[in-house]
């Protein structure tokens, strides 16, 4: 399957569901709190490699806020306005792009399915956003000397994180390898 800018970006909307659970607004500085609440903004970066070295690219940012059971997530262009709105709770997810086309599934691998026409792991990428990695499904997993895992194998995903602060990973780096192309995301957090 050769990748558009537009699967790409689809890509990322459907990934980030995952990273995400929406209130009715995005606060600007980042939340965590024992209730489950997380809130995160930054910005991201796609590069997809295929294997006669042509190479596609898309960027952008992204905020959301998730309270522990509802999300929203908005992702927007280098310049500001949002490409793509995500929200969801437990059961049901929606993908609203700004061309008014949306996107609903049970879970976020059902909507990365549908709108990309194929399947995407991206269950895990809510949990590596917030510095958690399922020992038992990781592979090669290393922790900093505070027990923050920086380096694992999970799903297909090669998972670099650093730059940790108080809610988790500042700066993710995740590489896929599949026949005939490389995916390498790019997520850094803003700092509060």
């Amino acid at each position: 399957m050769i990748w558009s800018f537009t699967r790409l970006r689809a890509w990322l909307v459907v990934g980030a569901c995952a990273l995400v659970t929406a209130c009715t607004s995005v606060p600007e500085t980042p939340l965590s709190t024992d209730n489950g609440a997380f809130s995160r903004n930054g910005r991201f970066a796609i590069t997809v490699t295929e294997s006669d070295g042509q190479q596609k690219a898309v960027q952008g940012g992204f905020n959301w806020h998730d309270d522990g059971s509802r999300y929203r997530l908005d992702l927007t262009t280098p310049l500001g306005s949002i490409e793509a709105r995500v929200e969801g709770r437990p059961g049901h997810a929606t993908l609203t792009k700004a061309d008014g086309a949306v996107y609903e599934a049970r879970n976020p691998d059902e909507l990365a399915e549908e709108a990309l026409g194929g399947p995407i792991p991206v269950s895990n990428l809510r949990d590596w956003m917030r510095g958690r990695v399922a020992d038992t499904s990781a592979t090669d997993l290393q922790r900093d000397e505070l027990g923050h895992p920086v380096s694992f194998q999970q799903d297909g995903w090669q998972a670099r994180l650093s730059r940790y602060d108080t809610q988790g990973p500042g700066l993710l780096v995740l590489q896929r390898a599949e026949p005939g192309r490389r995916i390498v995301v790019r997520l850094a957090v803003d700092q509060p």
